[in-house]
């Protein structure tokens, strides 16, 4: 995909990210849990500025993701280990808010590129156990779209030909 995206499971794991999800943010690579980057991680708050209604987000949609498996052993230990480590998850948590995360539109101060503003889609991927496919885009023709397309020239693999390095 020419976008940034990424496979996650239903507690939020990255399962598989491209390699513009990853320059878009290193937290979105294979291994990581964005449940556990939004609440433990103090440098999130920084880089999402509406770090608060996206926390009430995810914990809505981990909610209705669970649904009645409350027994299932890798719910039960990241439930606990956020409730210990994060008053504003037990705060959330304890509201018994449940909401389908839809498309919407997700503000990113980023480091290199500066304030971005991508919308999110959640694509069920059929024939899988809770898979999503989650695929940022920016407008079209938008000053989010030139940054995005800096961010992804960035991350190009180059190869030397005599003196000068070029795209591949």
């Amino acid at each position: 995909m020419v976008q940034p995206a990424f496979i996650e499971g239903r507690y939020f794991d990255i399962l598989a990210a491209n390699p513009l999800a990853r320059a878009l943010s290193p937290r979105l690579a294979a291994g990581g849990n964005q449940l556990r980057d939004q609440f433990l991680d103090p440098g999130q708050q920084a880089f999402h500025p509406e770090w608060e209604s996206m926390t009430e987000c995810f914990v809505g949609n981990l909610r209705q993701a669970v649904g009645t498996d409350i027994d299932d052993p890798r719910f039960i230990e990241l439930i606990g280990e956020l409730s210990l480590a994060s008053p504003r998850f037990r705060q959330l948590w304890a509201r018994h808010d449940v909401r389908a995360q839809t498309g919407a539109p997700i503000k990113m101060n980023h480091p290199q590129v500066g304030e971005l503003t991508l919308n999110r889609e959640r694509l069920t991927i059929n024939g899988t156990d809770d898979l999503m496919l989650v695929v940022y885009h920016p407008d079209a023709g938008s000053a989010d779209a030139e940054k995005l397309a800096l961010l992804a020239s960035a991350g190009l693999p180059t190869r030397a030909t005599g003196s000068e390095v070029r795209p591949v």
